[in-house]
């Protein structure tokens, strides 16, 4: 993981002062970030959030408006809006365990509440201006003037995702995730709280994505509820964590840093783009459901096998190939 920080931390020497390249990497960056928050609510919690841009949406406004109409301070106000996020998908996945809610039930239900919220802050118009938007310049931490200080800042937020997602399951909650991945009935049987992990698992994936949506919304300088849609964040979402490998500490960053470059390879053909992330979706869930990062693992640890295999030696001594002349003979 140092090193893959490393790599990213130095990228923007490479791009050199590109901004649409910069800006390239920062959305994948957001993208990464997004898939992290997923992969602990999907991959180890078996809770479908199809709401990860309504939680996004949810930071972005709250943050903008937080600063815009009471006037508050834009850090104070990014926090707030992570914490509401956080309250919003605790509140959903508490409600889903209890109800005792399955996998695709969650998933329609989270739907629809991406939905009520997206139609939601079209109709506020006095609040949100609708579909115009809310152009975010100067209401927030200042990452829209610098693409550098808003791909750090991203940066840094998802390094310290990725470090606490491996100190998470290198420890015994992880234990108690994985089992709680693998059958929720015995989990809860083995003395797991269920309910709590849930919960928890919810509130902190809901934090990250609403941290994330406030960034975003301050270094993107205007927000509107198309830029959170379920088409814009949930499917591309979806889509990086299956291509980078569920329950993998660095799947969300590859598959995020794969979609990108396939997006870029796509975006000349407008609409069709829909098409095929469509197709692509419908792949991944057919033939290709391990991802880059497992496959390359398992290549990997087969090489390596191969090479510390030890080569088998010839020990027939001289009796044994006498005999074997005798018994050719006869």
């Amino acid at each position: 993981m140092v090193a893959v920080a490393m790599v990213f931390a130095a990228l923007p020497l490479w791009l050199g002062h590109s901004p649409y390249q910069m800006r390239i990497a920062t959305l994948m960056l957001v993208l990464a970030s997004y898939a992290v928050g997923f992969n602990l609510l999907f991959g180890h919690t078996n809770q479908l959030f199809l709401c990860v841009g309504a939680l996004a949406s949810l930071g972005g406004y709250t943050s903008v408006l937080l600063v815009r109409d009471l006037k508050l301070a834009p850090g104070l106000a990014v926090a707030l809006a992570t914490a509401t996020s956080a309250a919003l998908g605790g509140f959903l996945s508490y409600v889903s365990v209890r109800r005792g809610f399955g996998v695709l039930f969650v998933g329609i239900v989270t739907l629809a509440v991406s939905l009520i919220l997206h139609n939601l802050l079209l109709g506020l118009r006095e609040l949100t201006n609708g579909e115009t938007g809310i152009v975010t310049r100067g209401l927030g931490l200042g990452l829209g003037d610098d693409p550098h200080r808003a791909y750090y800042a991203v940066l840094a937020v998802l390094v310290a995702a990725l470090a606490g997602y491996r100190w998470l399951f290198s420890s015994a909650h992880g234990a108690a995730l994985h089992a709680l991945s693998e059958d929720e009935v015995s989990a809860e049987l083995s003395g797991i709280d269920v309910t709590r992990y849930k919960v928890a698992c919810a509130a902190a994936a809901s934090a990250l994505v609403g941290l994330v949506g406030a960034l975003y919304a301050d270094l993107n300088g205007f927000i509107s509820p198309s830029v959170y849609a379920v088409g814009h964040v949930d499917i591309p979402v979806l889509i990086a964590l299956l291509l980078g490998g569920v329950r993998t500490l660095l799947g969300p960053v590859v598959g995020a840093a794969l979609f990108s470059a396939v997006d870029e390879l796509v975006r000349p053909f407008g609409q069709l783009t829909v098409l095929a992330y469509g197709v692509l979706l419908v792949a991944l869930f057919l033939v290709f459901r391990q991802g880059v990062v497992p496959l390359a693992e398992r290549a990997a640890r087969r090489g390596w096998m191969a090479v510390c295999r030890p080569a088998r030696v010839d020990v027939s001594g001289p009796e044994e190939e006498v005999a074997g002349g005798i018994e050719a003979g006869r």
